[in-house]
């Protein structure tokens, strides 16, 4: 009884055996390689940029009033590329803002998440999360906003060597619509010692 037992049990799992042995079924570390390598994915802005800088007075309101500033960001390499740090210090008739982010690369997931600080609060905020494709990174979170549950997308894009573009927007309708509210157009500081004599 127990021979015929484990015969139906062995013919049951038997192709199950032979399709994983095809390469049918996928292990841990197959998966794991599918990930694309992402690493090096904000390379592109280790350096020192100018920074021109718009933003929305009153996000989620209907107001359409801008703010404009000019400044800097300097962004160092940290962990060989899998991390980052950029400040961001501008003026503007508002006065002025400095801006902290880290930018933390998870290789497990293949993905970015960017954390940001305020010189006027001094705490991290809630990291946005997200990766690149085909030259364009999307970041987002669930975040409260004036007592409400928003989204938050944070886009890089029109990257070049010597150039990128940075916007935030939220969106209090599930994603249906978004606001930008920020954004941050960055060209390159030439290095002094580049420069031809």
């Amino acid at each position: 009884m127990i021979y015929l037992l484990l015969c139906s049990l062995f013919a049951a799992v038997q192709p199950l055996l032979v399709h994983a042995h095809s390469g049918g079924l996928k292990t841990n570390s197959q998966q794991t390689l599918a990930v694309r390598d992402g690493q090096h994915d904000f390379d592109f802005e280790i350096g020192t940029w100018k920074t021109r800088l718009s933003r929305l007075s009153h996000p989620l309101t209907g107001s359409t009033a801008w703010i404009e500033y000019e400044g800097t960001t300097v962004v160092r390499k940290v962990w060989n590329g899998r991390a980052n740090l950029a400040e961001l210090e501008a003026d503007g008739p508002a006065g002025h803002i400095e801006v902290l982010s880290l930018r933390l690369y998870n290789p497990q997931a293949g993905q970015w998440s960017l954390n940001a600080a305020s010189s006027r609060t001094g705490t991290l905020g809630q990291p946005t999360i997200g990766e690149f494709k085909n030259g364009r990174g999307e970041f987002y979170d669930q975040e409260s906003f004036n007592d409400r549950t928003i989204l938050v997308r944070n886009v890089w894009s029109d990257i070049t060597p010597d150039s990128g573009r940075f916007e935030q927007a939220f969106s209090d309708d599930g994603g249906k619509t978004w606001e930008v509210n920020w954004i941050a157009v960055d060209t390159r500081m030439k290095d002094e010692s580049e420069k031809v004599h």
